[in-house]
């Protein structure tokens, strides 16, 4: 039995790891090495969640490891980028402007 695989050159390409590590860090504007709450609604916000407020709750939940209501960069960010990845967000051109500069 064989299986034909077919790629769909329009088809929306899902953000890498990577990409979205580079995004969440490019939103720490005050850089304390932490992301508030705000600055996490806007990634979300930026990625085009309909509801980027729930969504930088629901990820800081999964990634504040030590309850400070922020996320460490150094030390949280990979469960936020994994809570992030679970949604499936895209590449727009928006959003390839953030991760190819």
């Amino acid at each position: 039995m064989r299986f034909h695989f077919t790629v769909n050159k329009d088809a929306p390409l899902v953000l890498t790891e990577e990409q979205l590590k580079k995004i969440f860090k490019q939103a720490d504007v005050n850089n304390d090495n932490c992301l508030s709450w705000d600055e996490v609604r806007k990634v979300f916000d930026n990625l085009g969640s309909c509801i980027p407020g729930v969504r930088a709750h629901l990820g800081i939940w999964h990634a504040d490891a030590n309850g400070d209501g922020k996320v460490d960069l150094n030390t949280e960010l990979d469960d936020l980028v994994n809570y992030a990845r679970g949604l499936g967000f895209t590449i727009t051109n928006k959003i390839a402007k953030q991760v190819t500069a």
